[in-house]
């Protein structure tokens, strides 16, 4: 029942993301567990654990509803933008974030037509999914 509520909320992150932020590219630069860049084009599918680093570029309200997410757009070294939405009923919230601020990010990614959601920056409670994170000064928030 809670991998459908986890589901259903990452759907609904999308959604809104579509809705409200028009505006955010395609991503086009991630790196994958094992390193390697990885390219997002036709071939490539959401749901991919990577990894990344950008700067943050605008910080957003928490989305509250179903799990909270404390959320903001990070610029790419590519210059493209995505959505990065880090669950803060699983992991601490990220502290002191400023927008200008480089956050390193592990986490799974989810495409959409405006550029692209980070979530899954959080360890996995059942141990089901593989743990994420996100860096920022220093510190490891998971």
């Amino acid at each position: 029942m809670k991998t459908v509520i986890q589901i259903a909320v990452a759907i609904a992150i999308l959604l809104a993301w579509n809705h409200y932020f028009g505006s955010v590219e395609r991503a086009t630069d991630f790196q994958a567990e094992s390193g390697q860049t990885l390219q997002v084009d036709s071939s490539w599918r959401s749901g991919q654990q990577v990894q990344g680093r950008g700067q943050v570029s605008r910080i957003l309200s928490d989305d509250n509803e179903g799990s909270r997410h404390q959320r903001f757009i990070i610029k790419l070294s590519s210059g493209r933008t995505l959505l990065v939405a880090h669950n803060i009923d699983l992991a601490p919230r990220v502290a002191a974030l400023r927008v200008g601020d480089t956050v390193s990010f592990n986490g799974e990614y989810e495409q959409n037509d405006r550029g692209g959601v980070i979530h899954w920056t959080h360890h996995d409670p059942r141990n089901q999914h593989p743990a994420g994170w996100i860096e920022h000064k220093g510190r490891k928030y998971q």
